[in-house]
């Protein structure tokens, strides 16, 4: 599995490892490069009013964290255009796609960001402005993979001068990939090439080249070189869903776009589920924990056209390991795997005294590891929380590789499933994992909006401050799991100040908890994170069996609306919700509130 993600800056070991393996690609297949600009990477990142470019910087890498390519791309926000500088794979492999997804991301970066084009450079194919003959097949090979993507040659132009006469390098085309918008003008192709030769090359280019080769531009709009290698992708209009940077227009007497569709698929929420949650199916009476929550939320959001479903990955047990105990894990795994179908185990003792001796019983080790008793231990609990992991990880990784929303459908729930027990119907916390998987991309902040107290995040990362953990929640003095969730648990050591709880009065309606979950949205703003998991609980509506609160679905969407205005990067994970006939409607209008405003100009927060 390779993961194409964005680095930000150098401050996280994994972002270093990252660029140090850019730079060895760098210095293997552009030797030619100076050193000064190989070493300047991570200030390029971090500093774009020195450079006058904001660099994005995507990396390939597989699960072990080896870098296999990378793409560096500069945004220009004055002129509103992109320069790709560098795509390139490792020398050793031979293509395994890599290059068309770097320049697909890239693209879609140049979308994002509302530019009016992609623009590049590229070694003529051309014998006669290439006096190098040996480059001339690898040259042709590059603008035919350009090609493919609609991306050809500027014509008309002096900008293939070479720097001196008699030069015998090959002096490169600019090659322009307009995103299926129209061609810009002469005053803007002016402006922009003027941009890429004085920031790019100023220190080595004159005054007069540059207006040589800026005043030669005369086409207006500037004219592209036709396909040699391929048919022609071009249009005139711009695609579909696609929303130029201020201040452009099409040209003129161009065709419309085709109907832009309801929502356009870059702007649907990937959506995880559990495909495995149906065997874990406790038929004992009052187990409100029942597979049908999945079929019925996952009917409301397969109508309402926000959602793509992706396939479930299965990922290595050292992420679970990473937050729960492993004596923990080994026991729960071979329980489960030892009890036959249709047997449950319900802890019935607990350690108060002497938690330090486990007993070798294991229907008395179910309360050692337990928090209630009426969270059952049976043959598929282990599977269906172990999937339900994999789920909460495939959707950090789609978030970590460039995704802008997720959302992991799953049940069993997590949130209560605390280092070292489970409880709550929860056996492994899986948007623990995820943040925690999310903590070596950069900084997390959990908001868990179940109407239960999210204990176990909060025991997880209670002396952290890399996470941090917010939960709203009905006050522990009336509601599960009673013993946590006080204002005063505010963390330990480093994570102080790290864990904040809000627990709320016993009756609440959806002004006064709007109220609160604002005031949770601006901490979370303070913290700034670059990603946000929300545990989703549904059980805050009005008449669940587990909660005393009065939320209506329009309550819902508005509060959906409250956190998707921040325009974090988002991980949604399941967790309580038991009232069926309307649990499906409110998770529906959550997300039509969330939707409505995190795909809205989301340049706005760049």
């Amino acid at each position: 599995m390779i993961i194409i993600r964005r680095l930000n800056d150098a401050t996280l070991p994994t972002d270093r490892r990252a660029i140090e393996q850019v730079r060895e690609i760098l210095r293997s297949r552009f030797p030619d490069v100076r050193e000064k600009y190989i070493t300047d990477i991570p200030e390029q990142l971090t500093d774009p009013l020195r450079f006058r470019f904001r660099t994005s910087l995507l990396v390939a890498e597989n699960r072990n964290g080896n870098v296999q390519g990378f793409s560096m791309m500069y945004y220009a926000p004055d002129l509103h255009f992109c320069y790709l500088d560098f795509i390139a794979t490792r020398k050793e492999l031979r293509s395994g796609g890599f290059g068309n997804s770097l320049y697909e991301n890239a693209r879609e970066e140049a979308r994002r960001l509302g530019s009016v084009g992609l623009f590049l450079e590229c070694l003529p194919d051309d014998p006669k402005v290439c006096l190098n003959p040996g480059l001339l097949e690898e040259n042709r090979a590059r603008l035919k993979f350009y090609e493919h993507f609609g991306a050809y040659p500027m014509v008309n132009t002096r900008y293939e001068t070479p720097l001196t006469q008699g030069d015998e390098e090959c002096p490169p085309y600019l090659v322009c990939d307009f995103l299926g918008q129209p061609p810009v003008s002469r005053k803007t192709a002016r402006k922009i090439v003027r941009a890429i030769l004085e920031r790019k090359y100023e220190d080595i280019l004159t005054r007069e080249y540059i207006d040589n080769v800026v005043n030669s531009i005369k086409d207006d709009p500037v004219r592209l070189r036709e396909p040699r290698y391929t048919r022609s992708r071009r249009t005139s209009a711009p695609v579909s869903g696609y929303k130029p940077a201020s201040g452009t227009a099409p040209a003129s007497g161009t065709t419309s776009a085709p109907a832009r569709p309801a929502v356009p698929p870059a702007e649907q929420i990937p959506l995880v589920i559990n495909d495995r949650h149906s065997i874990h199916h406790v038929r004992d009476r009052g187990y409100v924990e029942s597979p049908v929550r999945i079929a019925t939320i996952s009917a409301e959001l397969n109508a309402s056209g926000l959602f793509r479903e992706i396939p479930v990955r299965t990922f290595s047990e050292k992420h679970i390991e990473a937050v729960h105990d492993r004596g923990y894990i080994r026991y729960f795994k071979r329980v489960c795997a030892d009890l036959p179908e249709g047997k449950s185990i319900y802890p019935y003792v607990f350690p108060v005294r002497n938690n330090h001796r486990a007993p070798e019983d294991d229907s008395v080790m179910a309360g050692y590891y337990c928090i209630d008793t009426f969270t059952p231990l049976n043959r598929n609990a282990y599977l269906a929380a172990r999937r339900a992991v994999d789920c909460a990880l495939t959707g950090a990784e789609q978030l970590v590789g460039g995704g802008r929303a997720v959302y992991a459908l799953v049940r069993p729930p997590g949130h209560h499933a605390e280092r070292k027990v489970f409880g709550g119907f929860c056996y492994f916390n899986s948007a623990a994992i995820a943040a925690h998987y999310f903590s070596g991309y950069g900084r997390v902040a959990m908001l868990d909006i179940d109407y239960h107290h999210g204990n176990g995040q909060q025991d997880i990362f209670y002396r952290r401050s890399d996470v941090l953990t917010i939960s709203i929640h009905g006050h522990p003095s009336f509601t599960y799991p009673y013993f946590s969730g006080f204002a005063e648990e505010k963390g330990e050591g480093e994570g102080l100040g790290y864990n904040v709880n809000y627990p709320l009065k016993e009756h609440m309606n959806g002004v006064e908890y709007r109220e609160v979950l604002e005031r949770a949205m601006e901490k979370v703003r303070r913290f700034q994170p670059d990603f946000l998991v929300v545990p989703l609980g549904l059980d805050t509506s009005k008449g669940d069996p587990t909660g005393t609160w009065n939320l209506l679905a329009g309550d819902f969407e508005l509060n959906g609306r409250i956190i998707g205005r921040y325009r974090t990067p988002t991980l949604f994970v399941q967790e309580g919700g038991y009232k069926n006939r309307i649990l499906g409607v409110n998770a529906r209008k959550f997300f039509q509130g969330f939707h409505s405003v995190f795909f809205d100009n989301q340049t706005n927060k760049n």
